[in-house]
């Protein structure tokens, strides 16, 4: 299948949808490069505690109320590409500010955090409704998965270009970011990013069952996973850590797009369920035996997960619950629990990892998890049903024809 066929099925029918996907996978690789820059920062500067969780909740409301406000403040005004332009060109103008302003300086540092925040929660619902509201449901998770490999291969390779002096590293991310700009300059300022008129609110999308049922488990997944990041450092160290994360962002591109093929076939709920059992083995066996043959196999499974994950729960499964409304709202909340473990993973993780002993959180993290099945098990499977024995039946109907081709050759 070619890749005009594949994006053709998808939905991807014109100029502004291919763009909107760039911007996407251009905005994961910068926030995802520019918080460590962040994160170095930080430790260069030899802030306290209190001075670095201040500057990581800075970050963090900064990101998380910016995404609930761009998605509201859009309903209110011309969703054009305007906005976008004005999100982008701020996301640059932040990631300039190391190299004016003396980030040896507290609050240099906190303006910095801050304005990344905001750069890149303003306008990412608007991007995510919009692939959400311009692509085939029936093939939104196979282009998901694409995507999901797409920022990994594009974090990879800048991750190689970046090292180096800070100037080197915020200028060479300042120049990433602003071909987001420049692709915008494609398309005409006045094109419209959604042309949905009806609206959506908060409360409506926070009382909506079938959304409640996916959200609990995801926010179950993100607080289990971050927060045992640092139990997992301070028992097999830093090295083998980050040989792990190697082997499995490998593991996560990959089956970002083996994911989404299955997703598109036998549904989204069935799919989130192997992950999640995957993932609680996974943990079960740490707990029981944590040593480095369980911590390459728990190694696996994670890359496995979060292929899936990733994929599902950050790019499809929201604008899948908005059944044909604005999906913008959904994509806002759905980001939150991503966006809060990272950052309690930050604030308490070192406290859980001096604190707690490894069995004892390897234990609950698969208690929970299997414990997440639940909701997941009365959730409704977002892919039409129709859809799902459709293809059920052709392959049923394919099967038969090759065993009855079988038999007939045998006969003859």
């Amino acid at each position: 299948m070619s890749i005009r066929i594949f994006f053709k099925e998808a939905g991807i029918t014109s100029n502004i949808d291919i763009i909107n996907i760039f911007i996407i996978i251009n905005t994961f690789i910068w926030y995802f490069h520019a918080f460590e820059i962040l994160r170095e920062l930080i430790k260069e500067a030899m802030l306290s505690y209190l001075g670095a969780l201040i500057v990581w909740t800075f970050n963090f409301l900064g990101a998380a109320i910016l995404a609930l406000i761009g998605a509201t403040l859009t309903d209110k005004i011309d969703q054009s590409v305007w906005f976008l332009r004005f999100w982008i060109f701020l996301g640059i103008i932040s990631t300039l500010i190391p190299i004016f302003a003396d980030v040896k300086n507290m609050l240099n540092i906190l303006i910095f955090s801050f304005m990344l925040g905001v750069s890149f929660g303003l306008g990412m619902p608007v991007c995510m409704g919009y692939y959400a509201d311009h692509t085939n449901t029936l093939s939104r998770a196979r282009l998901g998965g694409l995507i999901v490999f797409l920022i990994g291969v594009g974090a990879f390779l800048l991750s190689v270009i970046l090292p180096g002096t800070l100037i080197r590293e915020t200028v060479v991310l300042t120049i990433w970011r602003g071909l987001g700009l420049i692709s915008l300059f494609i398309i005409k300022p006045f094109d419209k990013f959604s042309n949905k008129i009806q609206r959506v609110s908060y409360v409506h999308i926070l009382g909506q069952r079938s959304f409640l049922l996916y959200l609990i488990p995801w926010i179950m997944f993100c607080l289990v996973n971050y927060l045992t990041i640092p139990v997992t450092i301070r028992l097999f160290g830093e090295d083998v850590i980050r040989f792990s994360m190697v082997i499995e962002n490998a593991l996560i591109g990959a089956f970002a797009i083996i994911g989404g093929f299955l997703s598109d076939s036998i549904g989204r709920k069935r799919v989130i369920i192997m992950g999640f059992v995957m993932l609680g083995l996974g943990y079960a066996i740490l707990g029981v035996y944590p040593g480095m043959p369980s911590w390459y196999f728990y190694t696996v499974i994670d890359g496995i997960a979060w292929g899936i994950f990733f994929t599902l729960f950050i790019i499809t499964i929201w604008g899948d619950l908005a059944y044909g409304m604005p999906s913008k709202k959904y994509y806002a909340i759905g980001g939150l629990p991503y966006l809060l473990s990272n950052f309690l993973r930050l604030m308490v993780g070192s406290w859980i990892a001096e604190t707690v002993s490894a069995y004892t959180v390897f234990s609950f993290a698969s208690f929970f998890l299997f414990l997440a099945v639940i909701p997941l098990m009365y959730a409704p499977e977002t892919l039409p049903e129709k859809e799902i024995r459709r293809r059920e039946l052709r392959k049923y109907v394919e099967k038969a024809k090759k065993i009855r081709e079988k038999y007939a050759k045998e006969e003859n």
